[in-house]
């Protein structure tokens, strides 16, 4: 009697097609939503309306202004570029777009995560912040270097693993955000002081807008089968 293997199982890629989605919207929305109340308004008038991280800025010398708008700026730019460089069809039916969005994109990341380590002493988060925000923006500008690296090199299986990771930092930006209204939904739901609300939330995501997205995107990097770090 011939015996017949059992078909293989397929994947759905739908999960992925979905992430992919959030992924993209949650991207340009905090790209557009959250940089544009610094274009529309002066530092002054949205410390006065409590809108943002204004009131920790407004009246700080020029310099750390200077690199607390090219933060924003870069930052935002790249996270709208970002999102799309991890597209197959890009890479692969438009190449020289995708050269030029990525040299846009480390770029970008080039100045923000620069921006970021002059604004992280001031940051409004106290000590936890300056550890935090500090360590995110050199993790920011080494991954993004070691991707330019072993791109250069052409070793395009490390180059992809290494920009997933940068992008995981990129990312903070949207987890920042949606760490910060769950904390504050739960300290609200728990009866906690409205008016210290967001302060507490502020407070844990140094660290937790970003330490999670690493974790992630690593166990991503396995899933794929590219080069994983290793620690010794």
């Amino acid at each position: 009697m011939t015996s017949i293997a059992p078909a293989p199982l397929r994947t759905s890629r739908r999960p992925n097609r979905i992430a992919w989605v959030w992924i993209i919207f949650s991207s340009l929305a905090i790209a557009a939503f959250a940089v544009a109340p610094y274009f529309t308004s002066s530092l002054k008038q949205l410390a006065a309306e409590d809108a943002g991280l204004a009131f920790g800025y407004a009246d700080q010398p020029i310099g750390i202004l200077i690199a607390f708008y090219a933060h924003v700026i870069f930052a935002g730019i790249a996270l709208l570029i970002g999102p799309f460089q991890f597209s197959r069809s890009l890479r692969s039916k438009q190449p020289a777009i995708h050269r030029a969005l990525g040299r846009t994109y480390l770029v970008s990341v080039g100045i923000g995560g620069l921006a970021a380590l002059v604004i992280a002493p001031v940051n409004t988060a106290g000590f936890v912040g300056f550890f935090g925000f500090g360590t995110i923006g050199v993790l920011w500008l080494w991954t993004a270097w070691k991707g330019y690296r072993s791109i250069r090199s052409g070793d395009v299986a490390s180059h992809r693993a290494w920009m997933m990771r940068n992008f995981a930092l990129t990312y903070a930006a949207v987890t920042l955000r949606l760490w910060i209204l769950v904390l504050v939904s739960v300290h609200l739901a728990l009866g906690g002081d409205p008016s210290t609300a967001f302060t507490n939330a502020y407070s844990a995501v140094p660290f937790l807008s970003w330490l999670p997205n690493l974790v992630v995107v690593e166990l991503l990097i396995r899933r794929r089968g590219l080069p994983t770090l290793r620690i010794v």
